[in-house]
């Protein structure tokens, strides 16, 4: 399945639950009120009619005529109706609360909460169409969507929740003749929960923070890179940026976000830049992505996503307070729905930005730079993304001292670049950047005019620049210097934090370094009974056993009045074969640290699971 099925099927998936989401419960108490009112109706029509049969000295002309009109008028429809003959009948019916004014409230609420989810579905729609038909209009759209789709929720919530309780009551009462206090109070509670859950979203702030790690590189540091810059944005008739930043990620970007890096929040335009991507373009390929860059700041891009930015953030946080909020689940598809539709009308914008940025640069320099530094910074990303993963997962411990990612890369893309993996990789492969998402490289290169051999790639990959900017930087090897030293040490922390996860340990250094994650921890329980979780299993002193991490296929934790346990599902079946073996690892006296003894049992018996996946996979 490629990309635009995969999107459709999903999209489709996503429009669906979002009908279940805002139809199924009205429309299903609306069902349930027809039923029982058909049914109210049947029977009160027929014991009022006999009631009337049994009138003595009423003639049979009247009492026809009073059984003809509780026919037209049964309790379904006294309570609407407004004529002064009515005026007994609804007042003894239609008593607020009573049954029938609560049936009648039901479908009345029902019906207009259907009629108000296609009113919104068709809203949310528009919206969506609207960001695709206008640029211009996409903050608007998605602000109003945003505020339209989080309100509505919280509504959909609340009434949605009100025709739950009442449900919880009447669908027994109604076919059983009985009702349950316990269900009623409990849909009553995880309403209520649900609905502070959503007004809580609402009206959260979310900080939006976006970082990147780098060095400002000042006009004295590059003055010729400064005076380039500034010379290519005034040809473009755009501001130049105010800020420029070198760092040894694959990618170059502009914003005009507040950018964070370091102990700094850079406002204003901000143009960042990549050592050694710079190190292997010639100064025309790199002047090419430069024009790429500011030809976003001219179109007003970059200004475009600050703006909206934030609001996605925040937005993307409500929705999974919503998906993790419990009942609030049940609204999510509504606030997916029009997620995916805004996002893949940013997707397609963004693309179409790409391609214009794209044209402006090979316009300011020339179609081959641009095509050529495409291939470059593809080829590049791509090789360093492989080395990283190959050094990731090695399963023996790496000095961050001597690591050398760079020096990996450097020796090892000639060769990569004549191999037929780096062909397949290049037909598929697109610019890295961590705003936008780019346009696979072949399209971008038909997008200029330059149609590339892709026999052509390899050599282009490698050509060595004859002058480069990084030349004209004066703290470009200090920079490059620290932040790959940096770069290479959290590296080979989080290598080595994964092999404490992949290790079942199988030695004394192996052990040793899964010790170091994952210590055991002990837990006092009343008296002095302890119970100690660590990397072979559960151990309790009071009968001195150990459930080891193989044994268990499920645990869940039991408070009761007799003492908390712990309930472990094994893999065998029981005695009889009927089911799953269970055992019992007694808890008493564990209660102020339950949730950390939860915790840790669960991170251990992640450690455990993973670690035999790991095995499985190299088996």
């Amino acid at each position: 399945m490629n990309l635009q099925s995969a999107l459709r099927v999903g999209l489709a998936k996503v429009f669906v639950y979002a009908l279940l989401a805002l139809f199924l419960i009205p429309a299903v108490t609306y069902g349930f009120t027809l039923y029982a009112q058909y049914d109210q109706d049947a029977s009160f029509v027929a014991g009022i009619s006999q009631r009337i049969d049994a009138e003595k000295g009423m003639p049979p002309a009247e009492k026809q005529a009073r059984k003809d009109y509780y026919r037209s008028n049964p309790p379904s429809t006294i309570c609407d109706n407004s004529s002064p003959e009515a005026q007994d009948y609804r007042e003894a019916l239609c008593e607020r609360y009573s049954d029938v004014w609560q049936f009648h409230m039901a479908r009345l609420v029902s019906f207009w909460t259907l009629v108000a989810g296609g009113v919104l579905l068709l809203a949310v729609l528009g919206l969506g169409a609207l960001a695709f038909a206008d640029r211009t209009l996409q903050y608007t759209s998605f602000v109003t969507g945003w505020r339209l789709t989080t309100y509505a929720s919280a509504a959909a919530l609340l009434v949605q929740g009100a025709m739950a309780v009442w449900l919880s009551f009447w669908v027994t009462a109604f076919f059983f003749h009985k009702y349950s206090p316990k269900l009623v109070l409990l849909v009553g509670f995880v309403v209520l929960a649900g609905v502070l859950v959503a007004v809580r979203g609402i009206f959260k702030r979310v900080e939006s923070s976006n970082q990147a790690v780098g060095e400002l590189v000042s006009e004295d540091d590059a003055p010729q890179l400064w005076k380039r810059i500034r010379h290519m944005a005034q040809r473009l008739k755009t501001e130049p940026p105010q800020h420029i930043v070198a760092g040894i990620d694959a990618n170059f970007f502009v914003t005009e976000a507040p950018l964070t890096v370091g102990n700094q929040t850079l406002t204003g335009r901000t143009l960042f830049v990549s050592l050694p991507l710079l190190r292997i373009l010639d100064q025309a390929e790199a002047d090419a992505v430069f024009g790429h860059e500011l030809a976003h700041l001219r179109g007003g891009d970059t200004q475009s996503s600050a703006r909206l930015g934030p609001k996605l953030v925040q937005y993307d946080h409500y929705r999974h307070a919503m998906r993790t909020g419990g009942l609030t689940v049940m609204v999510s598809p509504l606030l997916d729905l029009y997620r995916m539709i805004f996002e893949i009308a940013l997707a397609r914008d963004s693309r179409e930005r790409e391609f214009k940025a794209d044209r402006l640069a090979a316009k300011l320099i020339s179609p081959a730079a641009i095509a050529q530094s495409l291939v470059k910074i593809a080829a590049y990303a791509q090789y360093r993304y492989k080395i990283e993963t190959e050094l990731f997962g090695r399963n023996e411990r790496h000095d961050d001292t001597t690591l050398g990612i760079a020096r990996f890369v450097a020796q090892g893309l000639a060769p990569y670049a004549a191999s037929d993996d780096f062909l397949d990789a290049m037909k598929t492969a697109n610019v890295p950047h961590p705003f936008d998402t780019h346009p696979a490289m072949p399209e971008r290169l038909r997008n200029v005019g330059m149609a590339l051999k892709e026999q052509d790639y390899g050599a282009i990959a490698v050509r060595a620049p004859a002058a480069t900017w990084v030349q004209e930087i004066l703290t470009a090897d200090a920079i490059e210097q620290h932040l790959w030293s940096d770069y290479e040490q959290q590296f080979a922390q989080d290598h080595e934090r994964s092999l404490a996860y992949r290790y079942e340990p199988a030695t004394d250094e192996e052990r040793a370094l899964v010790l170091r994650y994952f210590p055991p921890v002990v837990f006092a329980l009343k008296g002095d009974n302890t119970v100690e979780v660590s990397i072979e299993g559960i151990r309790t002193s009071a009968d001195e056993t150990t459930v080891f991490w193989d044994a268990v296929k499920a645990l869940e934790y039991k408070e009761s009045s007799f003492g908390n346990a712990l309930i472990v599902t094994h893999p065998e079946k029981n005695a009889l074969g009927l089911g799953a073996k269970t055992s019992k690892i007694k808890l008493a006296g564990l209660k102020k640290e339950k949730d950390s003894f939860n915790a840790t049992v669960g991170h251990y018996w992640q450690r455990h699971q993973i670690m035999r996946a790991q095995q499985q996979q190299e088996a």
